[in-house]
């Protein structure tokens, strides 16, 4: 959850100003964003173990946490800003005739406008964060801070024989991401119909 708030949160803000502020360089801002599609994090694991590494982060959930969301932001900022570009200018400028700040505009106006584009991607960051693998694995070491995926890993090890107590552990495991995911369903495809006609 942790995951999912920060990539909401920081992807609306940079989403934000790339789709209302003009400003030198925010083309080649929006640019990097959508080069980070191209790099997954299996690429860049060595180079971000060593980096976690040394800032103290490994055998923490900080050190996966922290990694998760900027890889996330890609995604994020490639789907909010056609939701923020498609907000029209008149609503900012009423917005700012009765008084409202441009934070005021942005709490009041902007989030609830592009609900939908960020229910979309808190679902997917959810997703992404929940079936993680490989970050996990390099970062942690302790058992009692393994994420789901590393636990259904090491229980499948240490009970290899009884494939019946496996299949259970695994699909009890699934439930949850299955669940939020049947919910929102019509929240994603929606959310994505309106980041492509943005």
């Amino acid at each position: 959850m942790t995951t999912t708030a920060g990539v909401v949160v920081l992807g609306l803000m940079v989403s934000f100003v790339l789709a209302r502020y003009r400003f030198a360089g925010r083309g080649a801002l929006y640019a990097l964003f959508a080069a980070g599609l191209m790099f997954p994090i299996t690429v860049a694991i060595t180079p971000l173990y060593l980096l976690v590494k040394d800032l103290g982060l490994t055998n923490s959930l900080a050190g996966v946490i922290l990694p998760q969301i900027a890889f996330a932001l890609p995604t994020t900022v490639i789907i909010l800003v056609p939701f923020l570009r498609a907000i029209p200018d008149e609503l900012e400028e009423a917005a700012s005739i009765d008084g409202a700040s441009r934070l005021g505009f942005f709490f009041r106006m902007v989030v609830p406008l592009s609900l939908p584009g960020v229910v979309t991607v808190g679902i997917l960051a959810f997703i992404a964060s929940w079936n993680s693998y490989i970050l996990p694995l390099f970062i942690l070491n302790n058992e009692g801070r393994y994420t789901l995926p590393l636990g259904v890993q090491a229980f499948s090890s240490q009970y290899s024989v009884d494939t019946a107590k496996v299949l259970a552990f695994t699909s009890m495991s699934m439930i949850p991401a299955l669940v939020f995911f049947t919910i929102f369903q019509r929240r994603i495809v929606g959310g994505l119909t309106g980041a492509v006609k943005g």
